[in-house]
């Protein structure tokens, strides 16, 4: 009696529980992040922020004996790293909402790149897309940490432009791999020249949102290149300009609410 061999290409019921499964997870994942829970893998290149009660030691005192030298030096060090990234009210409200236009950004990368690498078939590119998604995650963490430090609050319409992103990126997963990449490398690129007028516009002496958006920038720059080396074609015109609209609209409204 001979056995019929069962096939071992997955059903369509089982194809279509994959794709059900990755949609969940991705509603979870949407929800870390807009709820602020997200992690950082690396340190925060602002480094931990000076008390502010270390301002206060560097007044006159008596004169020490020597065992109080190097805590009197330390101390001392410490009101001047306060002191030299203390802003002014309109600096610290100006400095918060260019970081919240930075968290909305992290938070359209997340959402966008995820979005992309949902529907991608080529198993490597999905990968680099997770991949980068996953290297936002930690500026999406210094960002919320640095506008909470300047008083601020993240925007209040992080729902709309997660979910406008996520939709865009599911969009451009189905034009085909070189399309895909072409529009996170173009993503990218929009991206590293908001920085830069991020870097000329924030306080000279807010040097913690600064040291954050440097390595931002940085990072940025290194998605364009993976992208670029993978296959990445260059954008039609008429949908960079869209982009570059469109970015324009998310930024106004950001650093407002």
């Amino acid at each position: 009696m001979t056995r019929t061999a069962i096939p071992s290409t997955p059903s369509m019921f089982e194809r279509r529980l994959g794709t059900v499964d990755r949609i969940l997870s991705e509603i979870g994942r949407a929800a870390q992040v807009l709820a602020g829970v997200a992690q950082a893998s690396r340190p925060n290149p602002a480094g931990k922020q000076a008390p502010v009660a270390a301002q206060t030691h560097a007044t006159a005192a008596p004169m020490a004996s020597p065992e109080d030298a190097g805590a009197g030096r330390a101390s001392a060090e410490a009101s001047a790293a306060a002191q030299a990234d203390a802003l002014t009210p309109e600096q610290a409200r100006h400095a918060a909402g260019l970081m919240r236009v930075n968290h909305v950004g992290e938070i359209c990368a997340q959402a966008l790149y995820r979005g992309q690498a949902l529907f991608c078939g080529d198993a490597s590119i999905r990968n680099l897309l997770y991949q980068a998604a996953s290297e936002e995650v930690d500026h999406l963490a210094w960002c919320r940490e640095r506008v909470v430090e300047l008083g601020g609050r993240p925007s209040l319409l992080n729902p709309l432009w997660y979910a406008g992103s996520f939709t865009l990126g599911v969009v451009a997963s189905h034009a085909g791999v070189p399309r895909n990449l072409g529009f996170m490398a173009e993503t990218e690129r929009q991206v590293e020249q908001h920085l830069e007028g991020h870097l000329r516009e924030l306080p000279p002496n807010d040097y913690r949102s600064r040291r954050i958006v440097a390595q931002m920038r940085e990072d940025e720059i290194h998605h364009r290149d993976t992208a670029e080396v993978n296959g990445a074609h260059r954008l039609p015109a008429p949908a960079r300009l869209a982009m570059r609209a469109m970015s324009r609209v998310m930024t106004t409204t950001a650093y407002r609410i």
